[in-house]
């Protein structure tokens, strides 16, 4: 156990749908850092995590809802994939909101497998280098991203990556994007 994130808040922002791995291997790395973990969720009560998108795995609760969130209470984001999980967020005015006040306030964050989808209707993938899975890569294309097909790509805060296989390395970076704190905000 480390003691690098110590003091950090770091947000979950998931719905029903997550891939479980890609939530809880986050979770589970972050939290042993040191930092205290909130995950975030449209709806109160609990969600349904996936595996492999059509197998039902675990709930889990939800700590805040987001529309009693903003930026100001985290130091770091966290978005997991699954593909219905960012489809239900990118439809949630506050899910989009709080991405978008993070990615602003130049707070870090992470996205992996379908997880940049978010990123998309937020506004932040313009102009930033990013992966996901290969589906979502003509939309990342079409919002202005520069996409290439890496196991983990840091934009200036923003740490992508493109499936569970890839989680030791995004997982090792999120925890260094989010011991550093504050990044300076693209123009």
């Amino acid at each position: 156990m480390s003691n690098e994130l110590d003091g950090k808040r770091i947000a979950i922002l998931a719905a029903d749908g997550v891939e479980q791995v890609e939530l809880v291997q986050p979770r589970d790395a972050v939290a042993a850092a040191g930092a205290q973990v909130t995950l975030v969720s449209p709806s109160a009560g609990k969600i349904q995590a996936m595996n492999s998108d059509i197998h039902p795995a675990d709930s889990f609760a939800v700590g805040a809802v987001t529309a009693d969130v903003s930026a100001e209470d985290f130091d770091g984001l966290i978005l997991p994939g699954g593909t219905v999980n960012p489809d239900k967020l990118r439809m949630d005015e506050n899910a989009v909101r709080l991405v978008r006040d993070m990615a602003a306030a130049g707070k870090p964050i992470g996205a992996i497998c379908h997880g940049p989808w978010t990123l998309i209707d937020a506004g932040v993938a313009q102009g930033r280098t990013l992966t996901s899975y290969p589906s979502l890569r003509t939309d990342l294309r079409n919002a202005g991203a520069t996409v290439v097909d890496e196991e983990v790509v840091t934009d200036n805060g923003l740490v992508t990556s493109r499936n569970p296989g890839d989680l030791d390395a995004f997982c090792a970076k999120i925890i260094e994007e989010f011991a550093e704190g504050v990044h300076e905000v693209p123009a």
